[in-house]
């Protein structure tokens, strides 16, 4: 069975989504049986692609929103939302 799940999320790192938390986040993706999409102002990369997502250059404050789709999609975006609130695990 194939779920999409959509959140939304306001990135909180002082950082950012730069190159380090991208590939947490590209890392992230690929341990699910699941695909994942982030947009931010109606640019829309996959969550896999670490240069997509810096592309989208999100700092600290800015909203992103995030599709996962397939078999796993609730767990991806459980643990995509764990990932974030964890600052990609950077202080604060």
């Amino acid at each position: 069975m194939s779920t999409t799940v959509s959140r939304s999320f306001t990135i909180t790192n002082v950082k950012g989504l730069h190159a380090r938390a991208s590939a947490k986040l590209s890392e992230l993706v690929e341990e699910y049986d699941a695909d994942a999409e982030v947009s931010k102002d109606g640019l829309s990369v996959m969550a896999d692609s670490i240069m997509g997502l810096l592309m989208l250059g999100a700092s600290i404050g800015t909203s992103i929103d995030v599709e996962t789709s397939g078999p796993a999609a609730e767990k991806l975006m459980d643990a995509i939302e764990a990932l974030i609130a964890d600052r990609f695990g950077e202080d604060m």
